[in-house]
């Protein structure tokens, strides 16, 4: 018998041998391998149903040891241990197994249950029964060869190692990559561009995070963020067996024991996942889910990790049947953990969840009660991501199923107050996020009006600078005005291209048109959305929904914040107060006389936060400032406000700058008599600035130009402002993202100056062509050689075209030789066919207003700009539609009856859009404009359309001011009318309410109107009196 075992040994050791030494020959040749020996290493190979039962860990066996979609119970929660899986068992086969994780298959070899049936017997039957295994296994020895064949492949794919050498080159370049300096920096982003040509180098790195256990989790981590990097710009290019390599070992350590690698995997998978890899990658979800059971706590938890990650990224994806939809077992699956033992377990099962409430995945639907009951259960957790994630459920709930919520309101409510003054600002914040959405529901004022005199403080205390805010804000620096701004400091600016409005009865704008920017409170860098933000936020919408009913529970507070001697408190009062503003107007009014003095005077207060809320809070109350007698508030406000924008506090002059800006919006022509006083004080500004200030003091004087308008077109004004500013515009280089806010400014103050522009208009003419040439030529190349090119930041071309457009409206004939000089039309014709929408808004907004002042140049390019004006009535884009519609509506005025070929390119659109709804009143009104110009000078090509658009015709235009545009269009409706009067007949009363819009028509525009009025009265009565006798008969 020893003879028969030696032997057998020797056999497998030479078989062994053969399997790992013949690298350069792939086939592989059978060897018959007979007896006991055999029997343990086909029962090893191909898995026992001990082992299957024993592990849980689904990436350490093969696909055919468990049900991919296993929903068994939780075992923290449900089952107790099988009794027959002992522990040391376990460890021995979990540590066999990781050596075999390449191997998998989808059907059982049939071996398999014939050499475990022996098995069962053997004990019983003894030599004789594993002689006669001997024999049996000769004969099925062709499919043990195909058994072996795929399992050296499985085997040689995971036997990849890393070269010593090259390992320790990588791993010096991970620690280089942690090095502050710049230059190593720089070497190492070099290396690593050489590196990624090589494929292999994606191993090393996998290799790093998941297997050299022995290096710091920090560098370990950077290994795998490297890699996802990777995966990310060139996973397409990773050959099969690396991409599959990098998957394996992703879930065969999902379980590391530490959190950092767990989550670098979890990131790592997921961003394979999103190249698109979850339809390729088909065990991943399954496996992922069935880990979830394992008894080993950083298995369960690095899967919850990585399964979190995917339902963030793929959300929708895992709701389509691209996948066959596996939400309908994964939510159940979810819906189990948030009983399990563990609170980050809990905590993760939430928030999987919690990805697929806002697009209603048909899953959850289905298990909306049982979702809603298991987040009651959690309500009064210990852990505080716990809570907060059943926060964050409850708030989109009420968003998308409030019906379910509804019979619970009033408990919901009594647990968000609860919460929102929760020890864990970051659970408060999450559940103060509730009132923001509860404002938005019908059910508001019913559901809350209980309740206010519980909320209203809550969200007042919330809206105090918290310690660590005061620490961010440096809120014990008074002066820091020569310290220069990080550039992290500065967000990003983008330009917003030009839209064409006309200007309505009253000097309102559009409601709804524009976002405003000053809705927050100052403390703009803390840019994380904060307990004070959310706090504030909900106050001012709860304002807009109760108006005064909010008052008799804040004034009581107000007077005691307003007053108190803490800095902090006194700072949070003027807070509520600005919240408030929007809303409670009407109700605050007795009140402002007293307070606005108040808040003048807290503009000298010693705190520079104080001073900086106290301006956003002024700025709210700035329409009721204006509409007093001037010396009574608007001289002292004004006055208090130049100074704050000289500020010695950084903050305190940016949050004066925007204030005085919202100011000079209300007052417009009021602040003429300041101007010099003003032009002053902004001037000196220039010199005083650091960078962030001096974008937002563009602002404050572009704004100053466009509330006074041609008031600033005088020699000592033009003298005090242009020399700082051209000095700036020459001190810029092209690519520098600081002209866009100084180009606005220009663009605003070339068009209030008008005339006075023209010393300084020949050389900002000629940079924005050129800015607008190299951004053309950039596109063009970047077209062409992707690779090899940048794409253009097209921001830079867009605000050239906009200030080329306040220079055409401000300059207006004087801009002809600069025309005449340039290749404007032919940029102009490329920028109007540009993939980009705000680069054609801003194109069709040049257009017109080039059309205005040097039509000559224009109109030999009109055969080639119809058809694409035509193109772009498309009112999904609003704005460009917008601009090109009004463009029209210029060029037609100028070619009047030679307009007739062009008139059918864009009619039958502009009808459609008039008639549309829903369509923004700027879009109407501009379309009805243009309707009416098209059919003043083409009357009989549009009259016969007049019925289908009179109506909304005249309710477009019936609040517009009187202006040449209004005129214009209102006389080409006359003419219609004329040709074609039975257009207007049943729609008459409608011509009559827009005809009584008008306060002070020309003469003989109010001839035409009393003609068509007068007529059809004529009409009506030779009508009725014709028809009495038959009447009477």
């Amino acid at each position: 018998m020893w003879k028969a075992a030696l032997l057998t040994l020797g056999l497998l050791v030479a078989l062994v041998d053969r399997v790992r030494s013949n690298d350069s020959h792939p086939s592989f040749y059978g060897v018959k391998l007979c007896g006991r020996e055999f029997i343990r290493a086909v029962i090893f190979t191909c898995g026992g149903s001990r082992w299957r039962r024993s592990i849980t860990d689904s990436a350490l066996i093969g696909e055919e040891a468990f049900d991919p979609w296993d929903t068994k119970s939780i075992p923290q929660l449900m089952s107790e241990p099988d009794p027959t899986d002992s522990q040391s068992w376990k460890h021995q086969t979990l540590d066999a197994a990781s050596v075999f994780t390449g191997f998998s298959r989808s059907v059982r070899s049939p071996i398999s249950e014939e050499v475990l049936e022996a098995l069962r017997s053997a004990d019983r039957k003894g030599r004789d029964v594993v002689v006669g295994l001997s024999n049996a296994c000769c004969n099925v020895i062709a499919l043990l060869s195909l058994e072996i064949k795929i399992y050296h492949i499985g085997v040689s794919r995971m036997e990849w190692q890393p070269d010593e050498q090259g390992l320790q080159q990588v791993l010096q370049l991970l620690k280089d990559s942690q090095s502050p300096d710049t230059a190593t920096q720089r070497a190492v982003q070099e290396k690593l561009e050489q590196l990624n040509q090589f494929p292999d180098f994606n191993n090393y790195l996998i290799f790093v995070l998941t297997s050299l256990k022995s290096e710091d989790e920090p560098t370990r981590s950077l290994s795998g963020l490297i890699l996802k990097n990777n995966v990310k710009a060139h996973y397409q290019n990773f050959p099969p067996n690396v991409a599959d390599f990098i998957k394996r070992e992703c879930l065969n350590n999902i379980g590391d024991p530490s959190p950092l690698i767990r989550a670098t995997i979890g990131i790592l998978i997921t961003t394979i996942a999103s190249k698109g890899e979850l339809q390729t990658w088909p065990e991943l979800l399954p496996q992922l889910c069935n880990l979830l059971n394992s008894e080993d706590y950083n298995t369960c938890e690095g899967s919850f990790g990585a399964l979190q990650k995917i339902c963030e990224d793929s959300s929708e994806l895992l709701d389509s049947d691209a996948l066959n939809r596996p939400l309908n077992i994964m939510i159940p699956k979810f819906l189990q953990f948030f009983k399990h033992c563990s609170p980050k377990i809990r905590s993760h099962a939430i928030a999987c969840v919690n990805q697929f409430i806002i697009g209603r995945a048909q899953a959850l639907m289905d298990n909306i009660d049982t979702f809603i009951e298991s987040l009651f259960a959690l309500a009064g957790d210990e852990d505080s991501e716990v809570r907060k994630n059943v926060c964050r459920a409850l708030v989109m709930l009420l968003e998308v199923r409030i019906d379910r919520l509804i019979p619970h309101m009033h408990s919901i409510i009594q647990y968000m107050l609860q919460r929102t003054q929760d020890p864990d600002e970051n659970v408060a914040l999450e559940a103060c996020e509730f009132w923001l959405t509860l404002a938005e529901q019908p059910i508001c004022k019913e559901a809350l009006s209980g309740h206010l005199v519980q909320l209203i403080p809550i969200l007042v205390n919330g809206m105090k600078y918290s310690e660590i805010d005061i620490i961010l804000l440096k809120g014990d620096v008074e002066e820091d005005e020569a310290v220069p701004d990080s550039e992290q400091d500065i967000k990003p600016r983008f330009h917003k291209s030009r839209t064409i409005t006309l200007q309505h009865e009253g000097g309102e704008g559009e409601e709804g048109e524009d976002i405003d920017e000053d809705e927050d409170d100052d403390d703009d860098t803390l840019s994380d959305w904060n307990l004070r933000k959310c706090s504030a936020a909900a106050l001012d919408v709860l304002a807009n929904v109760f108006r005064e009913e909010l008052l008799p529970h804040l004034l009581p507070l107000l007077k005691g914040l307003l007053f108190h001697p803490d800095w902090v408190i006194k700072e949070s009062g003027i807070l509520v107060l600005g919240a408030i503003a929007e809303g409670c107007m009407q109700g605050m009014v007795p009140y402002l006389p007293e307070l606005i003095p108040h808040l003048i005077q807290c503009l000298c207060d010693k705190k520079a936060l104080v001073r900086s809320i106290a301006c956003w809070t002024l700025s709210r109350y700035a329409h009721w400032v204006v509409s007093q007698p001037p010396d009574a508030h608007l001289k002292p406000l004004m006055t208090e406000l130049l100074k704050r924008i000289l500020d010695g506090n950084k903050r305190v002059q940016e949050a004066a700058c925007s204030a005085f800006a919202t100011l000079e919006e209300e007052a417009c022509t009021e602040l003429v008599p300041y101007l010099s006083f003003i032009l002053d004080t902004l001037v000196f500004a220039f010199g005083k600035y650091q960078h962030k200030n001096l974008l937002i003091l563009y602002d404050a004087i572009g704004t100053l130009a466009d509330s006074v308008g041609h008031h600033l077109n005088q020699p000592e004004y033009i003298q005090k402002l242009m020399p700082p500013l051209i000095a700036k515009w020459n001190e810029l280089k092209d690519e520098d993202k600081d002209l866009f806010p100084l180009l606005e400014c220009l663009s605003s103050v070339a068009t209030a100056l008008q005339s006075g522009f023209l010393p300084y208009c020949e050389p900002v003419y000629q940079r924005c062509v050129t800015l607008v040439q190299k951004t053309l030529a950039q596109a063009m190349m970047y077209s062409q050689q992707p690779d090899q090119y940048e794409a253009p930041d097209k921001d830079f071309m867009i605000v050239a075209l906009d200030l080329l457009s306040g220079l055409a409206e401000g300059l207006g004939g004087h801009v002809d030789t600069l025309v005449a000089r340039s290749n404007i039309m032919t940029l102009l014709f490329q920028c109007m066919q540009d993939t980009m929408p705000e680069v054609r808004q801003s194109s069709f907004a040049l257009l017109g207003d080039l059309t205005k002042a040097c039509f000559p140049h224009v109109k030999p390019c009109i055969a080639e700009f119809m058809p694409i004006l035509g193109t772009n009535l498309n009112p999904e884009f609003i704005s460009v539609c917008n601009n090109a519609t009004w463009a029209i509506g210029e060029i037609c005025m100028q070619m009047g009856v030679e307009m007739q070929p062009y008139i059918a390119m864009v009619l039958n659109q502009l009808v459609e859009i008039i008639n549309r709804p829903n369509t923004p009143k700027t879009l109407l009104e501009n379309t009805a404009i243009t309707i009416g110009r098209l059919g003043y000078v083409c009357p009989q090509e549009v009259a016969p359309m007049l019925p289908q658009f009179i109506r909304p015709w005249c309710t477009s235009l019936r609040n517009i001011r009187d202006n040449e545009e209004k005129d214009s269009a209102f006389r080409g409706i006359c003419i219609m009318i004329g040709v074609n009067p039975g257009g207007v007949v049943q729609d008459f009363i409608f011509f009559c309410d827009a005809v009584a819009s008008w306060v002070n028509p020309k003469d003989d525009l109010r001839d035409m109107f009393y003609k068509i009025l007068h007529g059809f009265k004529e009409q009506i009565l030779y009508t009725h009196t014709k028809g009495e006798p038959a009447g009477g008969g």
